[in-house]
């Protein structure tokens, strides 16, 4: 069994090629996941679904026609780059932080839900609901604010009693 070593190991793309590609995809991936899609809770199976979809249709923008292990690594490293340095960036900078870190949203306020922030956030009474029950919370009569965090993950803060 012969192995072809020039196939396996030097990329058919050249490397600068590979980096754009990895960074223009990157950069347009994040900025939808960014901007456009934020949920509360954890990962449905609509999340999972879009995120395998976006990974499988993104793959060939990624690295072309590329099939050679360093072209792989190179787009996989660029990808690892790009994520260490938004991170990094976000840190220093609070500008930084405000573009690349989604702000929080009140969802509830002395007791009430705020209908304007669910429904811009696209997120339903009942999944609210559903989230304080997770939370140990009987209903949004029982909190004085809650919040859905850049994250994804809902904050509450409970009256004291």
């Amino acid at each position: 069994m012969d192995i072809d070593w020039p196939a396996l190991l030097v990329p058919e793309a050249g490397l600068l090629e590979l980096f754009v590609r990895g960074t223009v995809t990157y950069l347009a991936i994040f900025l939808y996941f960014r901007f456009v899609r934020r949920s509360a809770g954890g990962m449905g199976l609509t999340d999972i679904l879009l995120l395998v979809l976006i990974a499988d249709a993104s793959q060939g923008a990624l690295a072309g026609n590329e099939h050679s292990i360093t072209g792989g690594l190179v787009v996989v490293a660029t990808v690892a780059f790009w994520d260490y340095v938004l991170d990094w960036l976000s840190w220093k900078s609070p500008a930084m932080r405000r573009l690349v870190r989604a702000a929080p949203v009140a969802l509830i306020e002395d007791g009430k839900m705020l209908n304007r922030n669910l429904a811009r956030e696209m997120i339903t009474a009942e999944e609210l609901r559903a989230q304080l029950r997770e939370q140990g919370v009987i209903g949004p009569h029982e909190v004085r604010v809650a919040f859905l965090e850049g994250d994804g993950k809902l904050s509450v803060v409970k009256y004291e009693r």
